[in-house]
C-alpha cells in the first residue's frame, strides 16, 4: 500500500497473547539458533533476561541480570538496563550477538543541572558544558559482543564501546540492530537524557550522545576493553574507524526499522518528543559520517555535510522547541514559549522533515494524545492487508477519556512524492480489563511479515512479572 494518502478506514486488529508474566520488554526480535532449523522469538527484558520461545514453551538464552545497573532506586521508573540486543547477520553460523545495557556498580551523582529548565531570558542556561565528566556522570553504558555455540552456554568475548552518560535518562531502547543495507550495527541511543539537551551534546559533532551511528564489528575485533568516554575523539584510532555517523540531533529513539522499497532501503526511526509532540522520520540515501572524518574536521574548524540532522534541540519534530506553562490569566490553555530561537533558526534548513508527527494534545476525534514513542517497525506481510507497506509505531500511554491506561497503535506511509503524511490509528479491542496497559515495545520477525507488541502493567520496572508479548494478527 503506497497511496497518495493514509487510508481512512481504520485497520482492526486483533492481539494474541505469545508469553506472559514476563518482566518489562525492552527487544522483540526472532532469530534462528546456530544448530536449529525454525524461526524463534526472542525476548529481552529490561531487568537483563533474554528469553526465546519455541513449541510454546519459554527458554532462557541469558541473565544478566546481576550485570545491569541498580534500577529503579528512585521509585521505579527507569530508562537505563538491559536496552539493546542484536543478533549479527551471520548468527546461524557464527553465533554472535550483541548487547547494550547500563552497567552494574557505575552509578555516579549525575551531571548538574539535574533538573534542567531553559530560560529564554538568561542566556547562561543556553550555554551549559558539561564538565568534569569523569565524576559527574550518571552511569556507563556498554556495548558486548557475545557468542553462542551451538548447545552450550553463551560467552562474553568482548567490550566494543563504554559511554559515560550524563543523565539516567533517553539511553534508547531497541538500541541495537544490524543493517541490512551495509551488514554494520546501528546504535540509536539519545541525548544523554535530562530534558531540553542541557548541554547541546545532540548537535555537537564531536559527541557520542545524540546520534545514530554505525559500528564494523567484523573490523579490528583486537581491542576488547576500550576505555570509558563520552567524546568520539577520546577513542583510540583503531576503533574510530569502525564508526561512522548516519546522523545527530536525536532526542531518543526506540530503534531503527528499515523497508526494501524499489531496489533501495527507506530507514524508519522515531524521535521521542519533549512537551509537544512525537515524530516519525524515514530517509532513503545518507551520507555515513566516518568518525576519523569528524575528529579530523574539529581540528581544522570544518563542518563537513552530509549529515542526517533531526534538528533536535532546536526543533522538536516539526515545532521549535518550546516550552509550556499554565496561562496565568486562563489556567486552562497553555503558553508555549519558544526556547532556542537562534539554534531553531540554524537547523531550521538543514534539518530532515518528520515523515509524520501525532501530538501530546490532539483535539481531532480520529486521533489520539500521546504520551512517548516507544516502537517503530516496517510491516511487509500480507495478512493484515491495511497494513503492507506501512510503517507501524506505539505510542506508551494515550492520553483521554479511559479510566485505565492504555497504549497506543498507530500507522503512517510514505507517500510516492515524498512528502509528510498523516497517520490512523489501529483499532485492537483487546480487553485488557481493570490492567494498566502501557505498550512498551514494538518488534518483528526476520522478514517483516509479522509484528509483535510488547504491553506492561506498570510504568516502574520494579513491578515485576507484569509483562505481555502480544503477536498482532487479523
Amino acid at each position: 500500500m503506497h497511496s497518495e494518502e493514509v487510508k481512512s478506514s481504520v485497520v482492526k486488529v486483533r492481539l494474541r497473547p505469545v508469553v506472559s508474566k514476563i518482566n518489562l520488554p525492552t527487544v522483540i526480535k526472532t532469530a534462528i539458533l546456530p544448530g536449529d532449523s525454525i524461526e524463534r522469538l526472542f525476548i529481552a527484558t529490561q531487568l537483563g533476561e533474554i528469553f526465546y520461545t519455541g513449541n510454546g514453551v519459554v527458554r532462557t538464552l541469558l541473565d544478566i541480570r546481576h550485570r545491569i545497573i541498580k534500577l529503579g532506586a528512585t521509585g521505579g521508573y527507569d530508562e537505563r538496563g538491559l536496552l539493546g540486543l542484536a543478533f549479527h547477520p551471520e548468527f546461524f553460523y557464527n553465533g554472535l550477538f550483541y548487547l547494550h545495557y547500563s552497567a552494574a556498580g557505575t552509578q555516579g551523582p549525575g551531571a548538574q543541572p539535574e533538573s534542567f529548565k531553559p530560560d529564554p531570558c538568561d542566556p547562561t542556561t543556553l550555554n551549559l558544558r558539561w564538565t568534569n565528566r569523569e565524576t559527574q556522570y550518571d552511569h556507563i553504558d556498554t556495548v558486548e559482543e557475545w557468542i553462542l555455540q551451538s548447545n552450550s552456554q553463551p560467552q562474553k568475548r568482548r567490550t566494543v564501546l563504554n559511554l559515560r552518560r550524563p543523565f539516567s535518562n533517553h539511553n534508547g531502547v531497541n538500541s541495537l540492530n544490524f543493517s541490512p543495507e551495509t551488514g554494520k550495527l546501528v546504535l540509536t541511543t539519545g541525548d544523554g537524557g535530562s530534558g531540553f539537551d542541557p548541554f547541546n551534546l545532540s548537535q555537537d559533532n564531536l559527541e557520542i550522545a545524540g546520534k545514530i551511528i554505525e559500528l564494523d564489528v567484523d573490523r579490528n575485533t583486537i581491542f576488547s576493553n576500550p576505555p570509558i568516554v563520552t567524546r568520539f575523539n577520546e577513542l583510540p584510532v583503531p576503533i574510530q574507524e569502525t564508526l561512522t555517523v548516519i546522523a545527530k540531533g536525536v532526542r531518543n529513539i526506540p530503534g531503527i526499522s528499515y523497508h526494501m522499497f524499489y531496489h533501495h532501503y527507506l530507514k524508519y526511526v522515531g524521535n521521542v518528543g519533549q512537551d509537544l509532540e512525537e515524530a516519525i522520520y524515514s530517509f532513503g540515501h545518507y551520507k555515513p559520517i566516518p568518525v576519523t572524518q569528524l575528529t579530523q574536521s574539529s581540528y581544522m574548524n570544518s563542518e563537513p555535510g552530509g549529515f542526517i540532522n533531526f534538528g533536535w534541540r532546536g526543533w522538536e519534530g516539526d515545532f521549535p522547541t518550546s516550552m509550556m506553562r499554565a496561562c496565568s490569566t486562563n489556567q486552562s490553555s497553555d503558553e508555549k514559549i519558544m526556547v532556542y530561537y537562534d539554534e531553531s533558526i540554524k537547523t531550521s534548513v538543514r534539518r530532515l522533515h518528520p515523515l509524520t508527527s501525532y501530538y501530546h494534545k490532539d483535539p481531532r476525534p480520529e486521533k489520539f494524545s500521546g504520551t512517548a514513542l516507544t516502537g517503530v517497525q516496517a510491516y511487509l506481510g500480507n495478512s493484515i492487508p491495511g497494513l503492507t507497506g506501512s510503517v507501524v509505531f506505539t505510542d506508551l500511554a494515550r492520553k483521554g477519556s479511559q479510566t485505565q491506561t492504555r497504549g497506543a497503535l498507530a500507522f503512517t506511509t510514505v507517500r510516492p512524492d515524498g512528502k509528510q503524511n498523516d497517520f490512523n490509528i489501529i483499532n485492537t479491542n483487546y480487553d485488557f480489563g481493570t490492567q494498566s496497559a502501557y505498550y512498551v515495545s514494538l518488534g518483528s520477525n526476520l522478514d517483516q511479515s509479522k509484528l509483535y507488541l510488547g504491553v506492561y502493567g506498570s510504568m516502574k520496572v520494579t513491578d515485576l512479572h507484569q509483562g505481555t508479548i502480544f503477536e498482532i494478527v487479523p
